[in-house]
């Protein structure tokens, strides 16, 4: 077998989470057999394991965003834990749990009866006052099937001047974060995928992008110089974290759905993206956020990673066709 071709069959040797995603994306295989191996998210592997340790009134952890009895010294001394409702949720959208399953809705259903934001107490579907939250509230919920437009039509309304956001606005910020900017942009484009979404919001993820793109995904729009070296790193699961990948893997699924060509600007993020291959055909995982989780997706910093490997390869792919098509 060609590389390629092995390190597609790696990624089949995995959990069904990863194996729906690179039999679409990477195998373009029909859309019933690719939804056949997603429906097996809710009763096997990672998915099944989460949807496992939730309780009975529908959150993970006994809280929103925080695991209930979590107290600062933990945070001090282990990090920002992620096993609480909002997180558990977004990675079984990741996973790709089917939103029209029963248990999807069952789930979905329960949050919004039982689940109140730590901060103000406000029902969990109608979000938080924090960019990031909300942006990820937004895409989860849309995914999901919720209604999510008020909290759509408040982000749009929150945008800088520069055309992101931030989520230390509320501390006075005037300047859009990359990692905020991402976090709203793939609710953004989750709530046009479910909805078509509306004028303010399809501007809004147009500004977004634009925020990324005149900064080439990850420097500074004055200096040139890296905002952050970690933007550089590959990361997962991201939370609310940015790297270049998360951004590519964005205009990847933006450009699919709207039928948009590859910007040039993206370019020299491509060309990063390309130079981190090892010689197996693999991507590492560089590095993974510290704090309380439910278990590990991948095998560590410094090791191959199935879910790097999958984004990356996906990306290239949707970039050489891009380019393809405009050789003349």
């Amino acid at each position: 077998m060609t590389c390629a071709a092995e390190t597609v069959a790696w990624l089949l040797d995995a959990d069904p989470s990863i194996r729906w995603q690179v039999m679409r994306d990477l195998q373009d295989a029909p859309e019933p057999a690719w939804r056949a191996e997603r429906s097996k998210v809710e009763t096997a592997g990672w998915g099944a394991r989460l949807l496992a340790l939730q309780d009975a009134d529908g959150q993970w952890a006994g809280g929103a965003f925080l695991p209930a009895g979590f107290g600062p010294d933990e945070w001090r001394e282990h990090g920002q834990p992620w096993t609480a409702t909002t997180f558990a949720l977004s990675q079984l959208r990741e996973f790709g749990l089917d939103p029209c399953s029963d248990r999807a809705r069952r789930t979905v259903a329960l949050i919004g009866a039982h689940s109140r934001w730590d901060e103000g107490g406000q029902p969990f579907w109608q979000g938080e006052v924090e960019e990031c939250i909300n942006g990820r509230t937004v895409a989860d919920g849309a995914y999901f099937g919720i209604d999510v437009s008020p909290i759509v039509a408040r982000l749009a309304g929150l945008r800088l001047e520069d055309g992101g956001w931030n989520c230390e606005r509320i501390n006075g910020s005037v300047r859009s974060s990359f990692a905020s900017t991402i976090n709203v942009l793939e609710g953004l484009l989750e709530f046009e995928r479910a909805t078509g979404g509306t004028p303010a919001s399809r501007e809004a993820r147009r500004t977004g992008e634009a925020y990324l793109l005149e900064r080439g995904l990850f420097r500074r729009l004055g200096t040139g110089a890296p905002a952050d070296e970690r933007f550089l790193r590959f990361l997962h699961p991201h939370r609310w974290r940015y790297d270049v990948l998360r951004a590519l893997d964005h205009f990847r699924a933006a450009a699919i759905l709207t039928g948009a060509a590859p910007d040039p600007r993206l370019g020299e993020a491509i060309a990063h993206l390309r130079a981190r291959r090892r010689d197996d055909g693999t991507w590492p995982l560089d590095w993974r956020l510290a704090g309380r989780v439910w278990f590990e997706t991948d095998d560590g910093p410094g090791r191959p990673s199935r879910w790097v490997t999958l984004r990356a390869m996906r990306v290239l792919r949707w970039w050489q066709d891009g380019a393809d098509r405009n050789d003349p």
